[in-house]
């Protein structure tokens, strides 16, 4: 017995043991995302760069140095962050419904998806190369360099191109090596690490007097409300219930009762960020290019693609409601659904097996993803309203509050599941061992 007990305890050590080093893992790739977000672009006046963030930093390239970290604001090796990637990531899964080679390597099972990853990584190159040409040109007619043109086109677009490639390679790195999506906590670390100073700039309009207290601790009360908002919708579930009537026949008496679970926010923050990067990209290429002889006209689509615009507006509010019902599409399909509980011999009170299961699990889904898009589009467009009412400066709230609290649920719930299945493991291999048998592993 002692000794049975004493293989548990080391085998579970040996689990935390793991995580340890997963975890540790983890917080050395943020530690060098961090590091090299404070190596700079060579060629670049830091002075007249810091000017240009000055005048502009709360339109959109705040919001693309959010997503970066600071990188962009110190035009740094990492300026471009993962922002390339997402957008690949974007445009792949939405052709791949629609590209019917694409399709079938969805079908193929590990395989096709490694081939699909290879065509996203391909596409993310693509587009830091697009991306860094355009920041290129565009510290090129902001007076920002000192280097000659063709050299500069050449130094800016190679670094920043590595730099975006290293980010993909090392959020890869972070998945499978660490806990969690890795690029996900790459985004959370671009957000967390503008925080202190984001509360710094808060307490200094408090000293200052261009914001009273009880405003502040009506903000912070606000905003804690909203986290709560976020944990109970991203952990809230809307349940069918289902029964076995073959089971019933066979056992006599009542039929066992399950429940089918769905999520009311299938998508997670997935909807925001894809949103997010599709109105970033064209109104960053107009912004660029409206300073080309002939394509003034630009800068008129950069304004209204800018945050507080009512074209802006529309066109997230749009994206997002589609990115929900697309994406939950991906992840959820209720004619697969329906002929499995058919197969298992489940069926769902006052409906047939089948087809008629499909259309009852899929009008609940439409209802749950038009909910969850009508919660994310009211935390996204967060910032606005408190710029606007309390002139927070900073983007406090809605999309990177949203991605903060997410990822953390995510990350906790990771460690959890893996916490678990070890302890699962450990268990059956003891109780295996210790009745001479090779033991359950689920």
């Amino acid at each position: 017995m002692s000794r049975t007990k004493s293989k548990s305890e080391a085998k579970q050590g040996s689990s935390t043991g793991e995580l340890k080093r997963r975890l540790l893992f983890i917080l050395l790739a943020i530690l060098v995302y961090r590091l090299g977000s404070y190596i700079p672009v060579p060629g670049i006046d830091p002075a007249r760069l810091a000017g240009l963030f000055h005048s502009h930093q709360s339109g959109l390239l705040g919001m693309f140095n959010m997503f970066s970290g600071g990188a962009l604001k110190r035009m740094t090796i990492f300026a471009l962050g993962v922002m390339p990637y997402i957008s690949a990531s974007i445009i792949v899964q939405l052709f791949t419904p629609m590209t019917p080679s694409l399709k079938s390597l969805q079908k193929e099972g590990e395989q096709g998806r490694r081939r699909l990853n290879q065509y996203t990584r391909y596409l993310t190159g693509g587009l830091a190369l697009l991306q860094s040409l355009g920041v290129a040109k565009w510290l090129m007619a902001s007076k920002a360099v000192f280097l000659s043109p063709i050299l500069f086109y050449f130094v800016a677009s190679v670094t920043l191109v590595t730099g975006t490639l290293f980010l993909m390679w090392l959020g890869e790195q972070m998945t499978e090596r660490g806990i969690g999506n890795g690029i996900s906590l790459l985004i959370f670390a671009s957000i967390a690490s503008r925080l202190p100073s984001a509360c710094s700039d808060l307490f200094m309009q408090v000293r200052q007097g261009q914001m009273q207290v009880i405003t502040l601790l009506v903000l912070a009360a606000f905003i804690l409300l909203v986290i709560a908002v976020i944990v109970f919708m991203e952990s809230a579930q809307r349940r069918i219930p289902i029964q076995y009537p073959q089971r019933q026949m066979a056992k006599g008496g009542r039929a066992p009762q399950s429940h089918l679970p769905l999520k009311i926010n299938m998508s997670g923050v997935i909807p925001v960020i894809f949103a997010q990067s599709i109105l970033l990209f064209p109104s960053f290429l107009a912004s660029t290019f409206s300073k080309f002889p002939g394509l003034s006209w630009l800068s008129e689509v950069s304004l209204q693609l800018s945050r507080g615009h009512l074209v802006y507006n529309l066109i997230f509010v749009g994206a997002i409601f589609f990115f929900c019902f697309f994406y939950s599409a991906l992840q959820f399909n209720p004619k697969e659904t329906a002929d499995r509980l058919k197969k298992q011999g489940a069926i769902i009170e006052r409906t047939r097996p089948g087809e008629q299961t499909a259309k009852y699990i899929e009008k609940i889904m439409d209802r749950l993803t038009v909910v969850g898009a009508i919660y994310l589009t009211l935390v996204a467009l967060l910032p606005q309203m408190l710029m606007t009412v309390w002139h927070v400066p900073f983007n406090f709230g809605g999309t990177s509050l949203l991605i903060v609290v997410v990822v953390m649920m995510d990350f906790v719930s990771q460690v959890q599941t893996h916490l678990m299945s070890r302890y699962y493991k450990s268990w059956g291999a003891g109780k295996g061992s210790s009745k001479g048998g090779s033991g359950f592993v689920r």
